[in-house]
């Protein structure tokens, strides 16, 4: 996406509001910078395709983490869900019939503690119309494809269903910024925490920016992957490709392994601690599918979790 402009698309919301206030987002997110990210490392392959724009195919510029601030010199402002990055110095285009290959140092592997399953996260710069400008009502979601595959070796390719590069949940740069904030937030988020995947475009639809926060939980956004989805254990490499006859060209910004959760870490702030147990004693009981505090996934938070977590406590 170029530089632009607020819109609306005018669907009528059918979301009912998640019932929460900002303040509990921003309260929930450590206020300190979350550890730097494990990003994609190299690019192996480019082939910018037809309809990439010129000041767009360096695909360097998608190394690295997501962006957080964008438009400087231009139209400077936070990163948020309605306001995506946009310079030619944040994204690289893959146009019509092309493709991009990115490679890690160390391999992604298969982590089923991870939150969800999930083990890499890719990010574009899809954005939310706005149904309510100002005031950051998710309307319809403007995304530009391009699939998705993972590869242990380079060589065998494997597609994830489903999965969008340019698409999924828009960058979130910061939890204490509003929609159309022109300054850079204190409270960053974690683009190594994916968002829990019961939260997609549609059922944000209509809610107000204060529960968009509260859903991302800390969490960027993007497109998460687990790599049990393709049958994978391990992967190195990832490929964006586009049709020949796509409708439209995505832009890529980041590729980012999820940081795995210590055993024990329910608020995900990298030590086990007394934050920890409070939450674990406050979730006692019957625990839904992937809660934090279930850690041995057995549908219940009990002693053997306990067990779990004072085995893992420290920094």
């Amino acid at each position: 996406m170029q530089p632009f402009h607020a819109a609306t698309d005018g669907r009528a919301s059918t979301h009912a509001p998640i019932a929460a206030c900002v303040t509990l987002a921003i309260a929930a997110v450590a206020a300190a910078d979350p550890p730097l990210p494990r990003c994609a490392s190299r690019v192996v392959s480019y082939v910018a395709g037809s309809g990439a724009g010129g000041a767009y195919q360096n695909p360097a510029r998608a190394l690295g983490a997501p962006s957080r601030y964008t438009g400087t010199g231009i139209e400077p402002g936070a990163v948020t869900p309605f306001r995506p990055a946009f310079l030619s110095s944040e994204l690289v285009s893959v146009g019509r019939g092309g493709e991009m290959v990115r490679a890690f140092d160390q391999p992604i592997v298969d982590d089923p503690r991870n939150p969800w399953g999930i083990d890499l996260i890719v990010y574009g710069n899809a954005m939310f119309g706005d149904l309510a400008y100002p005031g950051g009502v998710p309307g319809y979601l403007f995304d530009e494809g391009g699939t998705i595959e993972l590869s242990a070796d380079g060589v065998t390719w494997h597609a994830v269903p489903g999965a969008v590069a340019d698409g999924g949940l828009p960058t979130m740069g910061y939890a204490d910024v509003g929609p159309y904030s022109t300054v850079a937030g204190l409270v960053p988020t974690d683009p190594a925490r994916p968002v829990d995947p019961a939260i997609t475009a549609d059922t944000l639809l209509g809610a107000a920016y204060e529960d968009v926060v509260v859903a991302y939980d800390g969490a960027a956004g993007g497109t998460g992957i687990d790599l049990a989805s393709v049958g994978l254990a391990s992967a190195g490499f990832v490929r964006i490709r586009v049709a020949a006859d796509a409708a439209t060209v995505p832009e890529v910004d980041a590729v980012v392994a999820v940081r795995p959760r210590r055993v024990g870490d329910v608020d995900d702030d990298g030590d086990v601690d007394g934050a920890d147990l409070g939450l674990m004693l406050g979730a006692w009981g019957p625990a839904a599918p992937g809660a934090a505090a279930d850690l041995d996934r057995d549908g219940d938070v009990d002693g053997a979790d306990l067990g779990l977590m004072l085995g893992g406590w420290g920094p």
